[in-house]
């Protein structure tokens, strides 16, 4: 083995290159600065603990290890639990309009691990894969370790650009690229808060057919509208089996659970469970039970309500503390659902750097460059309004309207 002169291991040279590649996520090494100390945090995308069904997950444990523990305690099956599988096909269809005949459903570790799966089954080295900027960071990550080309379209307050995107597309055409497919966090979107207009949607599945690329629509904060109307999903638009959904339990059951689906065409789906197997075998059977019986018996629709109860007044609570301590030219997106707001400095500020004064003032965000693929964007970060009460909520946002008047005093010297 190779050693170094002082007689220990050199560790690095070991490592593959995809390896010597990775990189933390920014998000996860922030977080670890945010547990040391008197800080509120907006910064994680963490569901609020009140909200876990403990009761009906202790009422739904017990009666499957007494009616069901022979399937729930062996290996499962790759794709997944059947009767859970059918369960959310159904539910689906109810939901979201969208039949069963279109879809197989495949359940995964977290949605997170389907971004992963995907990008093992359809990424080359080179392929274009198309993103929207700011976009879901961990996505990013996933993606990025099978080399594609990103290319990053710019969003408004009805998401994507599809204009920006129906120029690029015309733009690669002519340079003889082809891309591969079209990621996009449709509904209340990871970072920005946004939702893609039904218009959009519909011209986005236009764009498929015509220039021959997928579209990955991952959905997992859709149930959590506290104002507005519902706008069905892409997938719901999609008649040649262009869309792979990517739905999740993490924010309507609990992240515990580590349970998620990818709904798709069959054709997709076999291929993605043959990936599947060579990673983990199979997801948490025993969760998938559980999971099986909370949509089944009802709780599921008996919980979003509550969530959104729950939720709402915090939501109301961050927009309004914005409205109330930031100062003049600062902007921020005003989402009727999901987790998160975006906010945007003037030009000139660095929210990275900017960071740690905040922590040192008791406040932590996201720095929003780590949203964009080229991470060219430096002036924005997301907050997230869901974890801490409305009183800390409007605490953190004074802090931090103090740390961003700070930061404009000193640009204008």
């Amino acid at each position: 083995m190779k050693k170094l002169e002082s007689g220990s291991l050199d560790f690095e040279a070991y490592f593959s290159e995809k390896a010597m590649g990775m990189k933390a996520s920014e998000i996860r090494e922030l977080l670890k600065l945010v547990e040391k100390g008197d800080v509120i945090s907006l910064a994680g995308g963490l569901p609020a603990p009140e909200t876990f069904p403990v009761e009906v997950i202790k009422k739904i444990t017990e009666e499957v290890l007494e009616k069901h523990a022979d399937k729930a305690l062996q290996y499962g099956t790759t794709k997944g639990f059947t009767p859970l599988r059918m369960t959310l096909a159904k539910w689906m269809e109810k939901r979201y309009g969208i039949p069963t005949s279109k879809v197989e459903v495949m359940m995964v570790a977290g949605s997170q691990q389907a971004l992963d799966l995907i990008g093992r089954v359809f990424i080359n080295p080179g392929d274009v894969v198309v993103v929207e900027g700011p976009t879901y960071l961990a996505a990013l990550n996933a993606f990025k370790y099978y080399d594609p080309e990103f290319v990053s379209i710019p969003m408004d307050h009805d998401g994507m650009r599809i204009d920006i995107l129906e120029e690029k597309l015309e733009e690669l055409k002519k340079e003889g690229k082809k891309v591969k497919f079209v990621y996009t966090v449709s509904t209340f979107q990871n970072p920005a808060g946004v939702t893609m207009s039904l218009e959009r949607r519909k011209r986005l599945i236009e764009l498929a057919r015509e220039y021959d690329f997928l579209i990955v629509e991952d959905n997992p904060y859709s149930e959590l509208r506290y104002s507005g109307e519902p706008i069905p999903p892409i997938k719901y638009f999609d008649d040649e089996g262009r869309v792979l959904y990517l739905g999740t339990f993490s924010k309507i059951f609990a992240p515990g659970f580590r349970l998620g689906w990818i709904a798709a065409h069959p054709h997709f789906i076999r291929k993605i469970e043959i990936a599947k197997q060579a990673v983990d075998l199979c997801a948490n059977p025993f969760g998938q039970v559980i999971a099986w019986k909370y949509v089944e018996d009802g709780y599921l629709d008996e919980h979003i309500p509550k969530i959104i109860e729950f939720y709402k007044p915090r939501r109301d609570a961050m927009l309004e503390a914005l409205e109330e301590f930031m100062p003049e030219g600062v902007e921020w997106t005003k989402p009727d659902g999901g987790m998160f707001v975006w906010v945007t400095l003037p030009e000139g500020i660095d929210t990275k750097l900017m960071a740690e004064k905040a922590i040192s003032r008791g406040v932590a965000y996201v720095p929003g460059e780590a949203f964009f693929a080229h991470r060219e964007v430096k002036n924005a970060m997301r907050l997230n309004f869901t974890y801490v009460p409305e009183e800390t909520i409007r605490e953190g946002v004074r802090r931090l309207g103090e740390v961003i008047k700070e930061e404009l005093k000193a640009l204008k010297g």
